[in-house]
């Protein structure tokens, strides 16, 4: 997995590569995940350190918990603007930017570092920075992984590969910035297609205002202002003039996933319950099933 490749096209920078590796090579990971965290920390190294700098990355391990894992290191260390002490402590916040003219000048999201610290959350890792204003940052990530054989690496079938969902057209419904971020880079990685809205009313003005067939499955957040999901539901379903609301598949998303949730959420018309943190070989597998009946 070279996740260094491409990234200083037409810039003046220094990049050191150190990759230490372990006697057995083979191991049990989430490569698209780790490869996303690894392209946003470079990323940002990259747009926040000036042309004559330098970036370091290395990768590392250590014994794990016993023989059957290891621990590995992944550290990017830059020349770049740096960050305060302050700031430091809510970098892995939501939209958070520091306000300065040598960080504000780039835009973006403000979510990729939220992101990272989820998917390195989710992954049973953990992921930290050390920066000083003017003289550069250090992010590290530690992640826990087991280690398999080439045997078993061979035999490996990719999470849903015999299941080709590419062009679906999803409409999704997601209050959360960050929920909604995540879920989209997943879905579309998937080769689906995302609308999104940002609430329960707009989920069904924007279905009401496009032409039947643009969408082939809705995911519904549960908990949402002005309508929650299930009001949403109703009213998609008891659209007049839209026959397609009534069959379209409605599928929820919620943190509550005890029976009776999932049975309000039959009760409202939906067709299926997925519960968060959503797990993509499920919600895969339950778009799959549904698109199918």
């Amino acid at each position: 997995m070279d996740i260094t490749n491409g990234f200083l096209i037409d810039r003046d920078l220094t990049f050191t590569v150190i990759r230490a590796k372990p006697e057995n090579p083979y191991v049990l990971a989430d490569a698209v995940r780790i490869r996303e965290v690894l392209v946003n920390i470079l990323s940002n190294a990259v747009k926040f350190t000036n042309d004559g700098g330098s970036i370091r990355f290395e990768t590392d391990y250590r014994p794990g918990a016993d023989e059957r894992h290891i621990i590995v290191h992944y550290r990017v260390t830059d020349t770049g603007v740096g960050m305060s002490e302050e700031f430091v402590k809510h970098v892995f916040e939501e939209f958070v930017q520091e306000d300065n003219g040598a960080r504000t000048q780039y835009k973006g999201t403000g979510l990729g570092m939220a992101i990272s610290k989820q998917y390195v959350e989710l992954m049973g890792g953990t992921i930290s920075v050390e920066s000083r204003k003017g003289i550069g940052s250090t992010f590290t990530v530690e992640l826990p992984m087991e280690l398999t054989d080439a045997e078993t690496v061979g035999k490996q079938v990719m999470p849903n590969a015999n299941t080709n969902l590419t062009g679906v057209k999803v409409l999704m419904a997601e209050d959360n910035d960050l929920n909604a971020e995540i879920a989209i880079i997943q879905l579309e990685e998937c080769g689906m297609q995302v609308t999104l809205a940002v609430d329960g009313k707009q989920v069904v003005e924007v279905f009401a205002d496009s032409p039947e067939g643009t969408f082939d499955v809705i995911l519904m957040d549960i908990m949402m202002p002005q309508m929650n999901g299930y009001e949403a539901t109703r009213a998609i379903r008891n659209l007049a003039d839209r026959p397609d609301g009534r069959t379209i598949p409605i599928i929820a998303m919620t943190a509550n996933a005890f029976a009776e949730d999932v049975q309000a959420s039959m009760d409202a018309g939906m067709n299926a319950h997925l519960a968060k943190p959503l797990q993509m070989d499920e919600v895969v597998k339950t778009i799959a099933g549904n698109l199918n009946k």
